[in-house]
């Protein structure tokens, strides 16, 4: 018989007992296990994330619901074994709103993309949480505050992005808590203060960007430490001193970036020999000295060489040819001139093994020699040839049409004599050539017609005889033609007219004969026309009235005769007008009082007659001239004119006496009748209110369809979308024809106000036409095939976007993207005048209601055009109705930041309002600052105004985009930028009655823009 052991039946109860309490341990336990099993946790945390999400255009969260699993949902990745979310990746998908704290929750995560969306706020601590992260990408967004500090508990990590945000305040110190870390961009940012030198300590740090910050200071030699980096960006920053020279020894270096600092020092002898990989090696607009070393021969894989703006001397080593992938090689800028024997440009001949060279940049070095004929031979691949300001001689090679891909050809300001080769003509792609200030002879080559996609020709201050090619003007992209101060006769040719797209054209100071051609009111565009100091005969064309745009005519020291014609009354926008020392007779017309822009008049020594005018212009002595035309009479008194004689002031006292008279008896009967009208007119409006969309009955706005539109977008595909507003989205479309490259703005119907804004827009674009307000090609008003209303704007194109992705660009673009010092104020100018023509110029007053960056669009010559126009208001009464229901409904009208104080406290919208937006939008404009950061908001400052007005103008540098490319060593530069900041200020004061006029703001703009460009030539 089987008797059990007492210490087996023992442990027999122990383990009964045991599996007893996991029994009930597990019953108890439910919850725990279904959220085990569930991962409530993670769906909470992304149901968290989904109800901060407040714009979602794409729909791409819509499968975010309790219809799947969340491990399906769009962007989401789990584990397999667990379920857990392991990636979020909604890169690219324009989400906007906040990110929420609650994403700490999700433990198991170990990558988040989220860049290229519209995320703002400050990036929630809680990421510090996700102790498994390895990727963190939130790029290009909107994300403020400072760096987060609990990411120093991600010791997992391996890339970290944050680049192109508005991030600010220190960098981190911790690095040594991520061993692993591969990637560091925080570039684009506002961050201050300098590098830590505990940066050196990540030992597996292959690529660091730090570019476009504030950073400040020396670069810490600790850097060199990172042996294994491949990428160091650090450019466009305020980074000064020397680099330390074991930098350069870095030899897993293939990208070096230093661009626009302030440092200093030589370049090592060795340079090309310590980084035998590098292929970028950028240090421009910095203060380097010394020579080129020739060891750079020896950096096979160079790709980008760029040290434009130096103080580096020659000579230019032999040796360069070596660098057979070379595609970038600027020089610019620098004294590469000195220590070079006069006349030993030997360097070029070596250049010809560079096959795959794009740009080759020698401007302003101090080369003096004969123009090497081995220029013909550079490669084929070559786009861009820069020489400029050079001594250089001799003649341009007549085999220049080798050279077939050149885009720009810029040999202006040296000493070339000889002609321009015909084979000129073989460079099909060339858009601008700059060849002005030489000493050029013989006559303009008729091949340069064949030039189809020309842009800019600039030939003046040579030596040019002959006639104009009559087929020069039939290059339809032609915008910028300078002749000026050359020797060149004949007549103008008739077919100027079919240079529709001219804006400038300098003819003057040569010996042209005969009539200026009467078609030249086809020159819709033209901004500025010199035909000065020729032989010019015949009368003033009277077509000159349809060159609505012109700013600039000078006409003096010709031959003109006949009368002033009365059709030039219609150019408005006229700043300065020249005709004299010409035969001009006549009366002068009454016409010239209206005019407001005029900067000066000048109608000197010509046969002029009869009395001076008193008003507008004529009232002040320092615009305008009338000296030399000895039958004028009256006038204000400072001309000391005689005084007209009694039987025209008799004539005169007559005329008033009758316009009394008509006014006593017609007055009464004239207020009857216009109360009358109105009211019929009010009653009439009041029907309008109540239809669906004004009618563009004008041949001039083509009728499309819903349909045209579906098919012009791509079915209104999310390629197709370019941006997104208050009231609805923009579309990129081309239209059926395949010639109309349009933008569509397809309003959100269901949103409150969009009606409004449709009809206010409809209603003020068919009103107006200005060079520098957007142009409308048609509305539509229809039904989607779904029958829901559907409501369109149809836009001429501008294809280089809003001046708010300029001024703040995401960091996926190119990291060039920048508006330059000299494209700023004429982009500020454009605005203005828009602004100017609204107010002043159109057939009624408009407020625009909401001017800042984003409403900016910039075509392809980034001219200006303002656009949005949903919140205009006319100031007559027949919208006055439509615009006040729209304030009733919508309240503070405008954005936050460019809304002027008093609209805050229900004052009516202005002209002044308009003058504050454009005030802020040109402070930020140069400050590269929001008006909404919190940056500026230190120092009791409460709005970007202040932050401006405090730092003038000692502190003028420290203020100023450090983006823009500046010559910092130049107190001219720092006068011209602390004026345009004065204009900005007078534009945005607190109180209305002490903003400046827009017209004023132009005038001081343009002054300050003409000496920016006396001093960067």
């Amino acid at each position: 018989m089987y008797v059990p052991s007492p210490f087996l039946s023992c442990t027999t109860m122990v383990c009964r007992f045991i599996a007893l309490f996991f029994l009930m341990l597990l019953a108890t336990s439910k919850f725990n296990v279904s959220a085990f099993t569930n991962n409530e946790t993670d769906h909470q945390a992304l149901l968290s994330f989904k109800a901060l999400i407040t714009n979602d255009p794409l729909s791409v969260l819509s499968s975010w619901n309790n219809s799947i699993h969340f491990c399906h949902w769009n962007g989401i990745r789990c584990s397999r074994r667990r379920q857990r979310v392991t990636a979020l990746n909604l890169t690219s998908q324009h989400l906007g709103g906040k990110l929420s704290p609650h994403i700490g929750n999700l433990s198991f995560l170990r990558e988040i993309y989220l860049s290229e969306n519209n995320f703002h706020g400050s990036i929630p601590n809680e990421i510090g949480w996700l102790f498994r992260l390895q990727y963190l990408d939130l790029g290009s967004n909107s994300f403020q505050g400072r760096f987060p500090a609990n990411l120093s508990h991600c010791v997992d990590i391996r890339n970290i992005s944050l680049a192109e945000n508005e991030l600010e305040g220190k960098l981190p110190t911790e690095f040594s808590t991520w061993p692993k870390l591969y990637l560091l961009n925080l570039g684009s940012n506002h961050f201050t203060g300098s590098i830590p030198p505990s940066i050196g300590n990540i030992s597996s740090l292959h690529k660091l960007s730090l570019s476009f910050n504030n950073l400040a200071a020396g670069i810490p030699s600790e850097i060199a430490h990172l042996v294994n980096l491949e990428v160091l960006v650090m450019g466009t920053n305020n980074l000064s001193g020397m680099v330390p020279l074991p930098l350069y020894n870095i030899s897993s270096l293939y990208s070096f970036g230093l661009t626009e600092n302030k440092l200093e020092g030589m370049l090592p002898a060795d340079l090309g020999l310590t980084l035998p990989k590098l292929q970028e090696f950028y240090i421009d607009y910095n203060r380097f000295s010394g020579t080129l070393p020739p060891s750079l021969g020896n950096a096979s894989n160079l790709v980008n060489l760029d040290i434009l703006d130096n103080n580096i001397r020659g000579p230019i080593p032999n040796n360069l040819g070596s660098l057979l992938n070379i595609e970038w090689l600027s020089l610019g800028k620098n004294s590469l001139g000195e220590n070079m024997r006069p006349g030993d440009l030997s360097f070029f001949d070596s250049l010809i093994n560079c096959t795959h060279l794009q740009l080759l940049g020698l401007n302003t070095n101090g080369l003096i020699g004969k123009l090497p004929n081995s220029i013909v031979n550079l490669s084929t691949t070559l786009e861009g040839l820069y020489m400029y300001r050079n001594h250089l001689y001799g003649s341009i090679p007549r085999e220049i049409g080798k050279l077939v891909n050149l885009r720009v050809l810029n040999l202006r300001y040296n000493n070339l004599t000889g002609t321009i080769p015909e084979s000129i003509g073989e460079l099909s792609q060339l858009g601008t050539i700059y060849l002005y200030d030489n000493s050029i002879s013989g006559e303009i080559p008729i091949s340069i017609s064949n030039i189809t996609q020309l842009s800019e020709l600039h030939l003046f201050d040579n030596k040019l005889q002959g006639t104009i090619p009559p087929g020069l003007f039939n290059i339809s992209t032609l915008q910028k033609l300078s002749l000026h101060y050359n020797r060149l006769g004949g007549l103008i040719p008739k077919e100027i007219m079919y240079s529709s797209q001219c804006i400038f054209l300098y003819l003057h100071d040569n010996l042209f004969t005969g009539p200026l051609p009467s078609n030249i009111g086809s020159l819709k565009h033209l901004v500025e026309l010199y035909v000065s100091d020729n032989r010019l005969t015949g009368d003033i064309p009277t077509t000159l009235g349809g060159c609505v745009m012109l700013e600039q005519l000078h006409m003096e020291g010709n031959l003109f005769q006949g009368r002033i014609p009365s059709s030039l009354k219609a150019l408005k926008s006229l700043q300065v007008l020249d005709l004299s020392s010409n035969n001009i007779s006549g009366n002068i017309p009454r016409f010239f009082e209206e005019f407001h822009h005029i900067e000066y008049l000048n109608l000197s020594h010509n046969k002029l007659k009869g009395e001076v005018p008193r008003e507008g212009l004529f009232s002040n002595m320092s615009v305008f001239s009338v000296v030399g035309n000895l039958e004028l009479c009256g006038g204000i008194q400072a001309l000391h004119l005689p005084a007209c004689p009694v039987k025209v002031l008799r004539s005169k006292k007559n005329k008033i006496s009758l316009r009394k008279i008509l006014l006593l008896v017609l007055l009464p009967f004239g207020i009857l009748l216009a109360c009358l009208v109105f009211i019929c007119y009010r009653r009439g409006n009041s029907k309008k209110l109540n239809d669906p969309v004004p009618v563009f009955e004008d041949n001039l706005f083509p009728r499309l369809s819903y349909q045209d539109l579906l098919l012009a977008t791509n079915d209104f595909s999310p390629e197709s979308l370019v941006g997104q507003g208050r009231y609805g989205s923009v579309y990129k479309g081309i239209l059926e024809s395949g010639e109309h490259l349009v933008a569509v703005k397809v309003l959100n119907v269901e949103v409150r106000g969009a009606n409004k804004s449709f009809l206010a827009e409809c209603e003020t674009l068919r009103n107006i036409r200005h060079r520098n307000l957007i142009k409308i090609i048609t509305a539509c008003s229809s039904t989607d095939f779904k029958g829901n209303d559907f409501k369109a704007l149809v836009f001429e194109f501008m294809p280089n976007g809003s001046v708010e992705n300029w001024l703040h660009p995401g960091p996926y673009k190119n990291r060039e993207r920048n508006l330059t010092l000299l494209q700023r104020p004429n982009i500020s100018i454009d605005v203005a005048l828009g602004v100017d023509y609204l107010h002043h110029h159109s057939h009624a007053s408009i407020i625009h209601g909401d001017i800042k960056p984003s409403n900016i669009l910039l075509d392809e010559e980034f001219v200006a055009h303002i656009g949005d126009f949903g919140l205009a208001r006319f100031s007559f009464a027949t919208t006055s109705d439509i615009n006040q229901a729209q304030m009733s409904s919508t309240g503070v009208r405008g954005t936050v930041g460019y809304v002027p104080p008093e609209y805050g406290m229900c004052a009516e919208i202005s002209e002044e309002g308009d003058v504050y937006s454009y005030g802020i939008f040109l402070l930020e404009m140069f400050s590269g600052k929001r008006p909404t950061e919190s940056s500026i908001l230190v120092d009791n400052n409460n709005n970007l105004h202040d932050y401006v007005r405090k730092a003038l103008p000692e502190r003028v540098m420290d203020i100023v985009d450090p983006r823009i490319l500046l010559d910092k060593e130049e107190h001219a530069m720092e006068v011209c930028l602390a004026s345009i900041f004065e204009v900005g200020i007078l534009c945005s004061e607190e109180t209305p009655r002490k903003r400046i006029t827009i017209s004023v703001a132009i005038k001081q703009l343009q002054a300050a823009r003409d000496k920016l460009l006396e001093h960067r030539q």
